[in-house]
């Protein structure tokens, strides 16, 4: 029996759409040969929805505590800004985008047919506007055709869940044409990863309008009728060598950003001139940016140029490892940093940084997909948070049951994670490496300035919102008025027992000539201490300090 595009079948379109991504991310992952062939648009499809399946269920309960009911607007909102700060790779921004362009009919209608097809026309249409060079045979095309059928559909006087299933069908058909369309599909005897993972998603939404569940399933191979099993499968011996460029830049960056029209637009074009398969999602001041790029640290500097950079995720592709199938390395090191600044210094050492934001600490899901797009079989993982122990334990222990060896090294702050990927040996054994971190991060006392938002009883005393903090090793001992100041003050007691070398990471709202001012006391203050100094581009601190 049909049902109504309302807050509910939303609601419904994310169950069923999780369910069959989560049934085929596999096989949609083995496909995955453009545009780069790293074999994980199954993955990033399924986070960027689950992230969207979870910002609908927050609205549901919003309204259950308040004692009304979402309207379509809240529902479709929610999802598509869920999709957007949790949008993963390349796919998954385009669907992002394509959530988003639906929303802005949806928004403003009663959730009828017509509106549902103008609803899928501007969804194509932005996906169009959001990619720097479009390329016809990917998620675009599919996009555009499903589209092309919902319009047909429409005018036949069909109700909305008529118009999803033509939308669908439209899909499937053109999915199989992609690859005529685009060379590197050709070649791997392969339909596109992305417009296979949309297809999913439509066949989803015509499911939870129709309260009928699809029996056609999505068939992946070029040269194949469509299966009779569901599921995507891939013809003998398709990409096993991988079909990407080989050639192409080393680094996929991806950031959450908060900046205006004006200043997205300027970054376009720089983004645009430093790598390749760039998309830019978003609007209304918050933005989802995705690029391929050789320089990680540039793609990251232009979005703090541009405006607030956060959620920054930086994998490394490297030669052998853009294949279908990538080649696994012997040890790696998975970060999480608080600053985009120093996620681009994890990534340059050769770590896999995972940025977050302040409170938005990642979940164990999360950390798991970073150690494994870390293709190897040795990781070392950097909390760098005392908080966040149980998650990464738990992390660990998901990536052993899949076969790496993980280890916890037990870092409580960014600087302990600093120091122990400078003393990182990947050449040196396992559990050397392990010892050598470890020591390093236990020999690091840490401290952070911050500043009071309310007044609160601390160890040093009562603090007044507005008030400096000096903590040191996670607590208060010094209360001022001025940062310098205090960041003084807790250097002094940190170096009163002893220290060679001093490590200062600068947050996002960091005075311009701290740093120089607090090189200059310990330079007159404490013989023989060196002194580094970082762009951190924290927000929660202003300033980390580390001791070694």
């Amino acid at each position: 029996m049909p049902h109504p595009l309302d807050a509910a079948a939303v609601r419904s379109w994310c169950g069923l759409a999780l369910e069959v991504l989560g049934r085929e991310r596999e096989r949609i992952d083995a496909i995955n040969v453009y545009p780069v062939a790293d074999g994980d648009t199954g993955t990033n499809l399924y986070l960027t929805l689950e992230s969207a399946a979870r910002a609908v269920e927050a609205a549901f309960d919003g309204h259950t505590s308040a004692g009304t009911a979402p309207c379509l607007a809240d529902a479709i909102g929610a999802m598509a800004h869920g999709a957007l700060i949790g949008a993963r790779g390349n796919s998954g921004t385009i669907v992002a985008q394509l959530l988003r362009g639906m929303t802005e009919v949806l928004a403003a209608t009663d959730g009828s047919a017509d509106a549902l097809r103008r609803a899928l026309r501007r969804a194509a249409a932005s996906t169009y506007e959001a990619v720097a060079h479009p390329v016809e045979g990917t998620v675009l095309t599919v996009a555009t055709a499903a589209a092309d059928a919902a319009e047909r559909a429409a005018a036949g006087a069909a109700g909305a869940a008529e118009v999803a299933r033509a939308a669908h069908e439209g899909a499937r058909t053109a999915l199989q044409a992609t690859p005529g369309q685009l060379a590197v599909l050709g070649r791997a005897g392969v339909v596109d990863a992305g417009g296979c993972g949309l297809v999913a998603l439509l066949g989803a939404l015509a499911d939870a309008l129709s309260g009928e569940v699809s029996a056609t399933p999505v068939a992946v191979r070029a040269d194949a009728p469509l299966p009779e099993a569901a599921g995507c499968e891939v013809a003998d011996g398709v990409a096993a060598d991988g079909c990407g460029d080989p050639e192409g830049p080393a680094f996929e960056v991806i950031y959450l950003l908060e900046a205006g029209d004006a200043a997205v637009a300027r970054l376009r074009t720089r983004l645009d001139g430093l790598g390749d398969s760039l998309v830019v999602v978003g609007g209304d001041g918050l933005w989802n940016v995705h690029v391929h790029v050789d320089d990680a640290g540039a793609a990251v500097e232009a979005g703090i140029e541009a405006g607030r950079p956060y959620r920054v995720r930086i994998t490394h592709f490297g030669g052998a490892s853009r294949t279908k199938e990538p080649a696994m390395t012997a040890r790696a090191v998975v970060a999480v940093v608080p600053g985009a600044g120093l996620a681009g210094l994890c990534a340059e050492a050769g770590a896999m940084p995972v940025s977050v934001r302040p409170g938005e600490p990642p979940a164990s899901g999360e950390l798991v997909q970073a150690i494994r797009q870390a293709h190897a079989r040795e990781v070392m993982l950097l909390p760098n948070d005392p908080d966040l122990r149980h998650t990464a334990a738990a992390a660990a222990e998901q990536a052993r049951t899949e076969g790496v060896r993980v280890a916890l090294i037990p870092t409580r702050s960014a600087v302990q994670g600093i120091a122990a990927l400078a003393v990182h040996e990947p050449d040196r054994s396992f559990d050397e490496d392990v010892v050598a971190m470890t020591a390093a991060a236990g020999a690091t006392r840490y401290a952070e300035l911050a500043v009071a938002e309310r007044q609160s009883w601390t160890m040093a005393g009562v603090c007044q919102a507005g008030d400096v903090l000096g903590l040191i090793d996670g607590d208060v001992v010094v209360i001022g008025s001025d940062l310098t100041r205090t960041a003084m003050t807790v250097l002094d007691r940190m170096l009163s027992a002893g220290g060679e070398m001093v490590t200062l990471v600068l947050g996002a709202d960091a005075p311009g000539a701290l740093a120089e001012r607090l090189e200059r006391h310990v330079r007159e203050r404490h013989l023989a201490v060196d002194t580094v100094v970082y762009e951190g581009g924290q927000h929660a601190a202003p300033l980390l300090i580390g001791v070694e």
